[in-house]
């Protein structure tokens, strides 16, 4: 008897043990619907620890100590995966998951912390301009013009006040393109916006996500349609502070008040051409502007970067290129974001100023003749964007294989229904091997993102000679001397050949043609000329006159003078000569000299019908020869215009 009420008693506390901890799992699970409210409650900080701490229950829960029904618990098993997923897209770049994860933090504070209008302006002072800061007024502007606009919220905002015009900044003696605090207070004030609670609490919903899971203060800057942005690439880094307070103390107050900018008040964006630093924001710390660095590269777990592999090249998943540098490898933290908008990249668009027509009629022309194009110009000058605007023009028939560092085209976005497949270099792949790899795969164009190394030129070369019917690439050379002599020179570092003529020789009888991008000071971006590479013929110039001099001495004359002929040719042969089809003079596009004949030819021979026909009377038009569509390429009657002055160049 007893021993039954034992097992009675037993068997009733493990039952209440058992309800007492499902009990306790699901007051765990659920938020507390009351909040201890204090002065501190409806702070940025306080909110935001609220939102981390939150979340981290929603996804850490355990979902089957809840007693749910089946239905209940999938849903909300679906629910627990799409949040997961989500923050961790979001950090990546995602858009998508970027609004997923900041419609519930609208709703956690909405509904459950209890932000109202009466409480909201304890986070951001809306209320009362004067205690605004540069950011939060600078934030209110980007949101109203974002509803307006979209990601074209900062373009909209710099065009109409001309924030990209050169200014004198207090302390710079030379103009440079900045946005200052005044900039922003004027622009704030002239706008005078009349915010609802929503935008209100949009606003703070925005400041919250961009700390806890954004990119700080650059988050919503780096979601728009503009060229660039980076961080961390001006101002004094912290590793300099210990030098400064042993020589300079006042210096250094100066600095820890912020009158100096440190590594951390570094924010620039590229717009248009143009390096723009926005003086009115901030990453606050170097803790800030380091976490920011960690986070901006990991989509794809590109690995790690560490003090030994000091630098990481990435994309993000918009496909936007992010490089990002650590000590010591770099003397401070810093990141460089470069977006590449598709929609924008085509010919009509890049190419604007007068003779426009001319200009990318023989842009066209060159890609659908099969033509070798190199395109050169320093970093930021726009040649990626015109190589896409280029690829537009190739035959649909041709296969495209494309090499890159970092995927930068997305050449399949845009058409998706072509052949094209796109191959990068990682950390066990080189670009020499994906070259390899590229030869095997039936492309007919091979399209090389940038050579930036010597087996990458290399190779470039060779299988410009034989691998596929014609390539286009990227260069940084500055002239056209200087890109001949660039690839002669990786032909030689990577052992390929060992004389310097003859790897010069291969080089200009692969390059057809260079097209020069320039970036001039304003930042307007422009084709400065197209170039055609012409291969010196080499002709024999030695003689037999020896035999008819009757003397030793003229005998001799002969001789030197053959000898003469072969020690010009070995010490200073020229192998190639170059003139300009294209150039831009005084905000003009001009057409100068005539594409060679041979080229002509093999042009042609490349085009179908439709295209031969306008080929011709381009060529006709510009250079007064006739040719026929029904004549073979070789057969090229030249009639020059009557009285048509004929341009040169050199």
């Amino acid at each position: 008897m007893i021993l039954n009420i034992v097992l009675i008693v037993a068997v009733a506390l493990v039952f209440i043990a058992l309800v007492y901890r499902m009990v306790k799992n699901k007051q765990n699970a659920e938020v507390e619907k009351t909040v201890n409210i204090d002065d501190q409650t409806y702070t940025l900080k306080k909110m935001t620890e609220y939102i981390k701490k939150r979340l981290d229950e929603i996804t850490k829960v355990n979902l089957y100590d809840l007693g749910l029904s089946e239905e209940e618990l999938k849903r909300r098993k679906n629910k627990k995966y799409e949040l997961k997923k989500a923050l961790k897209g979001c950090t990546y770049g995602d858009v998508n998951d970027k609004k997923y994860v900041k419609e519930l933090i609208y709703d956690i504070l909405s509904k459950e912390y209890g932000v109202d209008e009466t409480n909201i302006s304890k986070s951001i002072p809306f209320d009362i301009p004067s205690l605004l800061t540069p950011q939060d007024k600078f934030d209110i502007i980007i949101f109203m013009y974002k509803k307006e606009f979209g990601y074209e919220a900062l373009t909209e905002l710099i065009k109409k006040y001309n924030l990209d015009t050169l200014k004198y900044v207090a302390g710079d003696a030379k103009p440079c393109y900045v946005i200052t605090e005044e900039e922003i207070n004027d622009i704030y004030e002239k706008e005078g916006f009349v915010l609802t609670f929503d935008d209100k609490l949009n606003v703070v919903v925005q400041r919250i996500y961009q700390h806890y899971k954004g990119y700080s203060s650059i988050d919503e800057v780096r979601d728009m349609n503009i060229d660039g942005v980076s961080g961390g690439v001006s101002g004094l880094p912290e590793s300099f502070l210990s030098q400064v307070a042993q020589t300079d103390g006042d210096y250094l107050n100066e600095v820890m008040e912020h009158k100096v900018p440190r590594a951390c008040d570094s924010i620039w964006i590229f717009f248009q051409g143009k390096s723009i630093r926005l003086a009115f924001l901030s990453f606050g710390t170097e803790a800030e502007l380091k976490r920011v660095c960690q986070n901006i590269y990991k989509y794809n777990n590109p690995g790690q970067l560490s003090d030994t592999n000091g630098y990481k090249i990435n994309e993000m998943k918009d496909g936007s290129r992010v490089v990002v540098v650590r000590p010591s490898f770099s003397e401070t933290w810093a990141f460089f974001v470069r977006k590449f908008d598709v929609k924008r990249a085509t010919l009509e668009q890049l190419v604007r100023d007068p003779g426009k027509e001319d200009a990318i009629a023989l842009l066209k022309f060159l890609v659908k003749g099969a033509r070798i194009v190199s395109i050169t110009g320093e970093q930021g000058s726009g040649k990626t964007t015109l190589l896409m605007g280029m690829i537009e023009n190739i035959y649909e028939t041709m296969n495209i294989r494309v090499q890159e560092t970092a995927f930068e085209l997305h050449l399949r976005k845009i058409y998706p229904t072509r052949n094209i497949l796109t191959f990068r270099e990682t950390d066990t792949i080189s670009g020499q091997e994906g070259l390899d790899v590229q030869k095997k795969t039936d492309g007919s164009v091979n399209i090389i993102g940038e050579v930036a190394t010597d087996p990458v030129a290399s190779w470039m070369i060779q299988a410009a000679q034989v691998a596929s019917k014609f390539t286009l690439f990227t260069h940084h050379a500055k002239t056209f001397p200087d890109l001949v002599t660039a690839l002669r020179n990786s032909m030689l570092r990577t052992g390929v050949f060992t004389n310097e003529k003859t790897a010069e020789e291969q080089v200009v009888q692969v390059l057809n043609f260079d097209i020069h991008q320039v970036k001039d000071f304003r930042g307007k971006r422009y084709i400065e000329r197209i170039t055609e590479c012409i291969p010196v013929e080499d002709k024999n110039e030695y003689t037999f006159d020896h035999r008819k001099e009757k003397t030793l001495e003229g005998k001799f004359d002969k001789f030197f003078d053959n000898a003469t002929h072969y020690f010009t040719k070995t010490t200073d042969k020229k192998l190639y000569t170059y003139r300009n089809i294209l150039e831009y003079h005084d905000g003009e596009y001009v057409i100068t000299n005539k594409i060679t004949d041979h080229n002509i030819q093999e042009m042609r021979l490349n085009m179908d019908d439709k295209d031969l026909v306008e080929f011709d009377k381009f060529i006709e038009d510009h250079w007064g020869v006739t040719l026929s569509s029904n004549d073979r390429p070789s057969e090229i009657l030249k009639t020059q215009k009557a009285g048509k002055p004929k341009k040169t160049n050199e």
